[in-house]
């Protein structure tokens, strides 16, 4: 209700961008094993292991990203 009496904004939290880039490759490593197997037991098409790629891809990205802005 009074802006004058809000407190100040806290600092932004310092984050462990590499880590989390990581975990989400990992993730995306897992989703390429199952896709591959479903892939080998004709359930599911080849789209579903190229979208895990460019999750993979994306994530090597992320990685390079983070090394140049850290």
């Amino acid at each position: 209700m009074r802006p004058e009496t809000r407190r100040p904004t806290p600092p932004p939290q310092r984050v462990d961008l590499r880590r989390i880039v990581l975990v989400g490759i990992a993730a995306w490593l897992v989703a390429l094993v199952v896709a591959v197997v479903l892939l080998a037991t004709g359930t599911q098409g080849w789209q579903w292991v190229a979208i895990c790629g460019a999750g993979i891809a994306l994530g090597g990205l992320g990685l390079l990203w983070d090394r140049r802005h850290r």
